[in-house]
């Protein structure tokens, strides 16, 4: 759930030289708060929501209706930040990288019998580190300013965050839809504080080098992609995408996509592997993002062999539980389908059919047919 709205109280209004100190003062609070950069947009996301109406026109979202719902007579809410918290003038854009230290990715994901998970999902759920980092920000530049009215996202709400960080300076949109940083990849976090303060953008102050694209002829996000779920630069057809596939589909897994999903059972970090930029990515400080159950090194076996319980005991906390254990085992169950022949893989299989539903017996089924 979203932070609920602060409303303002009625306070003297700030003077440009207080709003500009603010500005100042809003990136040193956020380092100290934990994020590794913040910057400042108006509510104007451009052409973005052009893009997002061709993007749900051509049935990219699958089965996410919640993409496609929030419309106002003025447009998909998305796209407008001042429906979400009326009298927005300025959006807090901040990030905050996720990256263990010492994690491994490319290692894990070639053996074909190990589990992988997407980087992002190993530690404790996001949501609630950035929310309460992002509301103690909100009250302190309140403390500083005076009442004023605010709310905090992250990833939690029918904002266009990415389109909103990069008009506030803190990187470009690449080919592969995520948010690249020239000093720090892409393995990061987005919040933002929606505010009715009239502070300045800070894209302003950025230099070039820092808000133009940088992709230039590299594609390399594209070819990587398992399933090629890309269906060109800056398109992604999410219903052939392995994270829409392992985590927001429920039913079964389209057959001619499931060789292509490999061992991948949460999600997929390919497209952000791929990336030349990520050579600069920066590991994080934050414990909480620390593995948890070292589930950065499990195999598929050992993750298969867990019941129901075991599944809600282990991602308690965690954005794995957003899958669901059928769903969960499902995952593992095409993973094993992918896995080189193995007895142990043929008995594991054939020991699950029958005790946990049909659809996933049905991906037990695919995956024996292969062995």
């Amino acid at each position: 759930m979203p932070t609920p709205i602060t409303t303002p109280k009625p306070a003297l209004k700030p003077t440009p030289e207080q709003l500009q100190q603010l500005r100042l003062k809003i990136s040193e609070w956020a380092l100290e708060a934990g994020f590794q950069q913040a910057g400042i947009s108006n509510v104007d996301t451009g052409q973005h929501a052009e893009y997002l109406q061709h993007w749900l026109d051509a049935g990219y979202h699958g089965e996410m209706e919640y993409m496609a719902s929030h419309v106002t007579p003025r447009g998909n809410m998305r796209a407008l930040p001042d429906e979400l918290l009326p009298g927005t003038l300025s959006v807090i854009s901040l990030r905050m990288d996720y990256l263990a230290p010492d994690i491994e990715l490319v290692g894990h994901l070639k053996d074909p019998g190990n589990a992988y998970i997407s980087r992002y999902a190993l530690g404790r759920d996001y949501h609630k580190l950035i929310r309460k980092r992002l509301t103690q920000l909100g009250k302190r530049i309140q403390d500083a300013i005076g009442e004023f009215g605010f709310r905090a996202f992250v990833d939690s709400a029918p904002v266009l965050e990415r389109a909103l960080a990069e008009q506030a300076g803190l990187g470009w949109i690449g080919k592969n839809t995520m948010l690249i940083n020239r000093k720090a990849g892409s393995y990061f976090f987005l919040g933002e504080i929606l505010t009715d303060l009239p502070l300045a953008p800070t894209a302003q102050e950025q230099t070039d080098q820092q808000q133009k694209n940088h992709c230039g002829r590299c594609q390399a996000c594209l070819d990587i992609c398992p399933t090629q779920a890309f269906v060109g630069p800056n398109v992604l057809d999410a219903r052939r995408c392995i994270s829409y596939l392992t985590i927001e589909l429920n039913g079964p897994i389209p057959e001619d996509l499931r060789p292509g999903i490999g061992n991948r059972i949460f999600g997929c970090d390919d497209c952000q592997i791929g990336c030349p930029w990520n050579r600069f990515s920066k590991a994080t400080k934050e414990d909480d993002f620390t593995p948890r159950h070292q589930l950065d090194k499990a195999t598929l076996l050992e993750l298969f062999a867990w019941d129901e319980k075991t599944f809600l005991s282990k991602t308690e906390g965690m954005p794995i539980r957003r899958t669901g254990y059928e769903n969960w085992m499902r995952n593992i169950a095409v993973a094993l389908g992918n896995a080189p022949k193995s007895i142990e893989i043929t008995e594991a299989l054939n020991a699950r059919r029958g005790t946990i539903s049909e659809l996933v017996d049905e991906h037990i089924d695919w995956a024996l047919g292969r062995r």
